[in-house]
């Protein structure tokens, strides 16, 4: 049996530490399990992470004791952590902290404790007469009796009596009352009316065929040792869904996963915005009861802890949630499905910066478990592996029931300008034909991916603009609470009464925000019930279930927002989609900004005419003749994909290399900016013939949170050459503390 023990400490070490196991503790200690440790001076918990006969150090502590009974994470999550750890570059510890919420780690969670009540023999004997009782112990009593247990809190709330009632009938014999552990109940627990499986289209069958075979192949072939570069080569595990918007994916999803749940296999199901769970958990529940669980970041830590004990014991076998719920410790997984797997949501933004779509395919292979990507506009590069065989394409061509697809209108906004007139935000289009609907009582969808009122303040005197002292951004106007605010750091300032260059008492508010679209449409439709869904509003736990609730139930007529509503969502009654710049994102400097804007249009497009009645989407441009615009006009996914991979090929852009962004930043601009050269210059020659590395330059968001940033931008066929080569120059280099270097692999972001 193995003595040594190598852990992990929830500090940045950036290594595995030895501890000698005592004899007491030998078999208590296993991998996953939380143990407390000497650590320098003081005492902290780790986790065990190997188990070995010796160790290079001469001597060694011991253990003081296990923490917990048993372990929080089992070898395969082990090993997926291990790769994160290599693939991007990330200390050991912090992969493991990924694949623990910080619910369950934290000091002192445990579940949450009640008193229940118990009605006793006597008492169910003797009803419904009780003699020598007080009319609210009779009527408590009663209640008891009736319901059978149930908690003290519950049964004082019911009968209207204080909890000194309750425990005088357990003086008298006629209950007991006893502390009981209770979970904390969240969305999964709510009541929903049971659905049975719907009937599948001929191209719905044969994608639930292909998903089915790939799970069954793949539980035979689990592959333990993928190496770190392997992500896509030989996934013949990943099934690609493309399917329209409308076309049941969803259903596929769900019949897929009861073939893993007859099979006595788990899974796990992952949606990119918050704002889709509630809908998603409800389709779910509907299908498989309290089987689900969920996880995701507006929870409760109770909450949290124990949705993942539920899993992690065994009580819940389909997971569903965000990025992070792609580490649910879900015993004998079967599937995962990363539902609009092109989102940039999935990935994560600190270290380790993984993607969980990426991450899917991986513990996939490592699990020997079927991984489905599904999407109406899958990234290039998933479809890109999907055209060289990497991955299996299945595909939805059609809408259920051959429901049409929504017809798409392009309005050039240049045109008003052309003849001196001020463009407004709406068209003339757009408000006639939010005005039919309205009087058809169908529902309308507003899109603007821009939160706020106006995007700066300007001075007409000066041209002073007031910007972010400690970001290189312009201040966002928010009306509602009359304030200043960061979008990058989150500062709040409060609005000038003049400027505050030149005195000028006149300030203009240029640019326009979800508030404003708000304010604008209740000028143009008194008469209509509008709602606005974006991160100001949804501040609340249950703001984005209470909105959507209202708006499917008919209580909304109108409902604005970013990129919130522009994906996922099934409202029947939804008839007209109007996207208000759809140009937005391509103006940012991301090699990348036309796919985002396809998506982006072809997503939000996709909520309209999902009922009986035909959906219509008008699309407000400044630049209508674009190849992305006119793409998403068309829904012609393939034609803008065959011109992009082309661009993307000639510049060695992905799929076709590994994207590395290296930021560096700094309180004092020019030691970042010589930092961050020297590492170009040193990458240049040591990755020469192997990687294109870019000069130093300043980044898009060259000041952020009092910081100036710095990138060098690197391009390679081999992630494997990149990661060793910054590992080799990292460590030969002295730390500094003003000075900070990140490393993002595969980088979907270069701001």
């Amino acid at each position: 049996m193995s003595c040594i023990a190598k852990v992990v400490v929830d500090i940045s070490a950036g290594k595995e530490f030895d501890y000698r196991i005592p004899p007491e503790l030998e078999h208590s200690v296993s991998i996953g399990i939380r143990v407390n440790i000497p650590f320098g001076a003081s005492f902290r918990t780790g986790y065990v992470v190997n188990l070995v006969d010796r160790s290079d150090r001469a001597e060694l502590k011991s253990i003081i004791g296990v923490a917990d009974a048993k372990p929080f994470f089992k070898e395969p999550l082990l090993k997926l952590a291990r790769w994160m750890a290599e693939y991007y570059c990330a200390p050991i510890e912090q992969a493991v902290r990924a694949i623990l919420p910080g619910a369950v780690r934290k000091k002192g969670a445990k579940f949450r404790e009640r008193l229940f009540v118990q009605p006793l023999a006597i008492a169910l004997e003797n009803t419904p007469v009780f003699e020598g009782l007080t009319d609210k112990q009779k009527l408590s009593l009663d209640h008891i009796v009736k319901v059978g247990q149930s908690s003290l809190e519950d049964v004082c709330a019911f009968c209207n009596v204080t909890s000194s009632v309750v425990k005088s009938l357990e003086k008298k014999g006629y209950v007991s009352i006893v502390k009981s552990q209770s979970l904390r109940e969240v969305a999964s627990a709510r009541n929903v009316i049971r659905s049975e499986p719907l009937v599948l289209s001929s191209e719905q069958k044969t994608a639930l065929d292909l998903i089915s075979a790939a799970a069954d192949k793949q539980s035979a072939h689990k592959s333990p040792d993928a190496a770190a570069d392997n992500l896509s080569a030989n996934s013949r595990h990943v099934v690609l869904l493309h399917g329209v918007t409308g076309s049941g994916k969803t259903e596929v999803y769900l019949q897929a996963i009861a073939r893993m749940l007859e099979a006595k296999r788990g899974a796990i199901v992952l949606v990119p915005e918050i704002a889709l769970t509630p809908q998603t958990v409800e389709r779910f529940a509907a299908r498989f009861g309290d089987r689900i669980a969920v996880l995701h970041s507006h929870l409760s830590d109770g909450e949290r802890h124990d949705e993942w004990h539920r899993i992690c014991d065994g009580r819940a076998d389909v997971v569903i949630g965000a990025r992070s719920a792609v580490f649910a410790p879900v015993a004998n997984l079967g599937m995962i499905i990363v539902d609009e797997e092109h989102e940039h949501t999935y990935k994560q933004d600190e270290a380790p910066r993984y993607n969980a779509r990426d991450v899917a395919v991986m513990r996939g292979k490592l699990e020997g478990c079927a991984v489905v990507l599904g999407s109406a506009t899958p990234c290039i590069e998933s479809w890109n592996n999907a055209l060289t065989g990497k991955f299996i394409l299945a595909e939805l061509p059609k809408r259920v029931d051959d429901r049409k697809m929504p017809h798409m209108r392009i309005v050039d906004m240049r045109i008003g300008a052309k003849d001196g007139k001020k463009s407004g935000i709406f068209s003339q289009d757009l408000i006639e034909s939010i005005g039919d609907r309205l009087e058809r009582k169908e529902q309308v969808m507003l899109f603007l991916n821009r939160r706020g009122h106006s995007t700066s303040i300007v001075c007409p005197a000066c041209g002073f603009t007031e910007k972010c002292a400690d970001c290189s951004v312009t201040l966002t106007y928010h009306r509602t609470d009359e304030k200043l605010l960061c979008h990058v750091c989150g500062k709040v300032t409060k609005v000038p009464e003049k400027c505050n260059k030149c005195s000028a008492e006149a300030v203009k508010y240029s640019g326009v925000g979800t508030q404003k679209v708000e304010e604008v449409t209740k000028k143009i439709f008194p008469k209509a019930n509008i709602a606005r869904l974006d991160s100001d509003t949804t501040t609340k736990k249950d703001s984005y279930e209470d909105v959507l609730g209202r708006f499917r139930t008919g209580k909304i007529d109108i409902l604005i927002g970013t990129q919130m509503i522009a994906k996922g969502l099934h409202f029947p009654n939804v008839t007209l989609v109007g996207v208000v710049y759809a140009d937005m994102s391509l103006n940012i400097p991301d090699f990348r900004a036309s796919e985002r804007t396809f998506q982006l249009i072809a997503q939000v497009a996709g909520r309209a005419g999902r009922g009986d009645v035909s959906g219509e989407v008008i699309v407000q441009t400044f630049t209508p003749f674009h190849q992305a615009v006119q793409a998403a006009r068309r829904l012609d996914y393939k034609g803008f994909c065959d011109q992009e991979l082309e661009y993307r090929k000639e510049l060695l852009y992905p799929p076709f290399a590994h994207l590395f962004v290296l930021t560096f930043k700094g309180r004092f601009q020019d030691r970042t900016a010589a930092l961050a050269g020297f590492y170009s210059k040193r990458l240049s020659t040591a990755l020469e013939g192997k990687a294109l590395v870019s000069e130093a330059v300043e980044a898009p968001l060259a000041k952020m949170k009092g910081q100036y940033r710095h990138q060098v931008i690197i391009r390679a066929k081999s992630a494997k050459a990149v990661r060793d080569g910054f590992r080799t120059l990292t460590a030969s280099i002295k730390p500094s503390r003003e000075i900070s270097c990140v490393i993002d692999v595969d980088a979907l972001n270069i701001m």
